[in-house]
């Protein structure tokens, strides 16, 4: 079996998804104030509780990620709210173990810490890219399984969501920031070289589900065409995982 049609084989939850999946202005209006009320009103309860929350957004370029986390924070108290997006690691953070950088960044109990990319680029871009070896990525999900395990078993709610588009949005994404003096910075080189590797990025969200989707801290996977169900697919999942901790609404 060639390595393309390995990579067809296990891509089956990306390009199953139905990215039809819409809602009109009126319902996410509605909607979007609906479910900030109810995460503010959640996380009042989270700061007096022994517990805390940690989000991560993953996703392909262009996918919406900003946008969604702009919404889900934006009527939260923001002074027990930190969102942190993650950039390729410095040179200090380069002589530690990967995990290393994230630990400072952890919530306290009450708070909660958005990541805007993770500790999943071990499995993600640097497996792609080849900034780190088989042998690393490969231990990086029994390493990913034990820290996540470990922040729930202390009381954390880790909330782990994928937001995906399809490659003809992302084109057109990538079309319209270039053509936006104010959205322009969002578009780089960067970018468009991970386009180029597109199957190779899918096939490694594919396993990443499968070695990390676990029963204490699993994927929800975002229908992201359609900015607007995204944002509200996200809310709710948010609120989901509060409720699951016992807070009261």
């Amino acid at each position: 079996m060639g390595k393309d049609e390995k990579l067809t084989k296990r891509r089956v939850v990306l390009d199953a998804l139905d990215q039809n999946k819409s809602v009109d202005q009126e319902e996410y209006r509605v909607k979007v104030k609906e479910y900030q009320l109810r995460l503010l009103i959640l996380q009042r309860a989270l700061i007096e509780s022994r517990h805390n929350v940690v989000i991560v957004v993953e996703g392909p370029d262009a996918a919406g990620k900003g946008g969604a986390i702009k919404r889900l924070v934006e009527k939260l108290d923001p002074r027990t709210l930190r969102v942190y997006s993650i950039v390729k690691p410095t040179q200090e953070e380069n002589r530690h173990h990967y995990l290393w950088r994230f630990w400072s960044k952890l919530p306290p109990y009450g708070q909660i810490a958005i990541f805007d990319r993770s500790w999943y680029g071990r499995v993600l871009v640097e497996r792609v890219e080849g900034f780190a070896t088989p042998t690393e990525w490969k231990r990086a999900y029994r390493e990913i399984n034990e820290f996540e395990r470990f922040l729930v078993e202390d009381g954390t709610a880790i909330i782990k969501v994928y937001f995906h588009i399809t490659k003809d949005e992302q084109l057109n994404r990538f079309r319209r920031r270039e053509a936006d003096p104010l959205k322009h910075w969002k578009i780089t080189e960067e970018d468009w070289r991970n386009r180029r590797k597109w199957v190779e990025h899918n096939e490694a969200a594919e396993e990443m589900f499968e070695q990390t989707g676990t029963q204490f801290a699993s994927w929800t996977i975002v229908e992201a065409n359609f900015k607007w169900f995204a944002r509200l697919k996200f809310l709710k999942t948010a609120i989901r995982s509060l409720n699951s901790l016992g807070l009261k609404e």
